[in-house]
């Protein structure tokens, strides 16, 4: 029973331990009294793996390539704290909204480390975006070269920008999640109207261009692909060099740096990452004999993927399962809990799979197979399948480890749910970053009566 407990480690907080009294702790908090505390659904983030991860992908990456920034995608999730978090570790920004970048605003995170992406940035957001002093920004199409080149000269500014090109390279992941290929809607077909869009943005007076992005999709855990993406990139780049005059003085890999969520997943680690890329960067800028640029990654749920854990209260159950004349065993028994798809869409919407474990007995056999269901009035409504866990009973408290980036931004109120509360831990103490909605907050936006 201690292997089961020991192998759930590794996709667990680095600071997960069972405790004195056999429950499963976090940052040194036990789990089953911050479900009390807090209440179910609830998401727990352990600031030492947060920080840990900020910390590996820096030295990765500057140990081979000291002129390296990392940038954290807000995408996976952004809050204040993590926001302040993120600052304090020396950290860029990569943004994609104004109001992710309001969110970095109302800490100060510095404006000089902020990124904006985006394939339909709106004036408004641009316009905020100059106004704070931004570094980049990401030039997704033509649309924008226009768009942005006004506001900047609006506002007598010279905006710096790189252009994000879709290379045409699969990475191998979910179709949604794939944005390297030239049928998707992010950024311009490197290969049909990328010389274009470079002539345009270099004859843009208040833009300047100084280098080139790419993203491919996440998660990725092939590390080919970022090779191949730098090959092309840099021999795009030496091109408009030769035709244009364009001096790359930046470039962006991107990121999608995958993570464990299961026992049966090996993600890469950092230092993999960095031993693949900088190699292909080197190597790139000596074939096609350009300057080594400054170049950011953009780690996004790689940072706070395994931070985080999911917890929720067991509640009902159903069994289908039945055997035929011939003895074949077929259906499922399924165990409801108090979240679901308005908290985590991901299973249902990429057929994502989770590990998971009972907080409350952390160490009890897994004796059973079981599907555990959200509450929501959906089918797909599904956040385990076919899972392994010891017999579930109501009022236990389970934990789903690596659920730190994405559940919680693509969080809704369907069903006028509530969004869960979520509690930072560290050294024995638990502090909340965000309470619990209230039935307030969702007849708050409403007009009524009507006027």
């Amino acid at each position: 029973m201690q292997k089961t407990e020991l192998a759930l480690a590794r996709v667990l907080p680095v600071t997960a331990e069972v405790n004195a009294a056999g429950r499963l702790a976090v940052g040194g908090c036990d789990l089953v009294d911050l479900a009390a505390e807090f209440g179910t659904p609830a998401y727990v983030f352990d600031e030492e793996t947060v920080r840990g991860q900020c910390q590996a992908f820096l030295e990765a990456f500057r140990s081979r390539y000291p002129k390296t920034a990392v940038a954290y995608a807000a995408k996976a999730y952004l809050g204040r704290a993590l926001a302040a978090i993120v600052a304090e570790e020396g950290m860029d920004l990569d943004v994609v909204s104004g109001g992710e970048l309001a969110i970095a605003r109302s800490v100060g995170f510095p404006p000089e480390r902020i990124h904006f992406h985006g394939n339909n940035k709106s004036q408004e957001e641009l316009t905020e975006a100059l106004d704070y002093g931004i570094a980049r920004v990401i030039v997704d199409n033509f649309h924008e070269i226009h768009l942005l080149n006004g506001i900047a000269e609006a506002a007598g500014v010279t905006q710096r920008v790189l252009l994000r090109l879709s290379p045409g390279i699969d990475p191998h992941t979910h179709a949604y999640t794939t944005t390297g290929t030239t049928d998707n809607k992010f950024g311009v077909p490197l290969q049909t109207q990328g010389a274009a869009a470079v002539r345009q943005l270099m004859a843009a007076p208040a833009l300047d261009l100084v280098g080139l992005h790419v993203h491919l999709g996440s998660p990725i855990f092939e590390r080919e692909p970022f090779a191949k993406a730098v090959d092309v990139v840099f021999e795009f780049a030496a091109q408009m060099k030769g035709d244009h005059g364009f001096e790359m003085q930046e470039f962006s890999p991107g990121g999608g740096f995958a993570v464990d969520y299961t026992l049966d997943q090996h993600a890469p680690s950092p230092d993999d990452y960095a031993e693949t890329i900088v190699p292909a960067l080197k190597a790139a800028c000596e074939k096609h004999d350009l300057p080594e640029p400054h170049i950011f990654i953009e780690p996004g749920r790689s940072i706070v993927a395994r931070a985080g854990v999911a917890l929720y209260t067991v509640g009902s159950s159903k069994d289908v399962r039945r055997v035929s004349p011939q003895g074949d065993p077929s259906g499922r028994r399924y165990v409801s809990v108090d979240g679901g798809m308005g908290d985590n869409i991901r299973p249902p919407m990429y057929d994502s799979d989770y590990a998971g474990i009972v907080a409350n007995r952390p160490l009890d056999e897994r004796t059973e197979t079981v599907t555990v269901a959200g509450k929501y009035c959906e089918s797909g409504d599904l956040l385990l399948r076919d899972a392994e866990l010891p017999p579930l009973e109501p009022g236990d408290i389970l934990a789903l480890p690596a659920s730190g980036g994405y559940n919680l931004p693509m969080a809704s109120n369907y069903n006028a749910s509530l969004r869960p509360p979520v509690v930072l831990v560290r050294d024995g103490e638990a502090k909340l970053m965000r309470r619990r909605e209230t039935y307030e907050d969702l007849t708050r936006p409403d007009v009524w009566p009507l006027e």
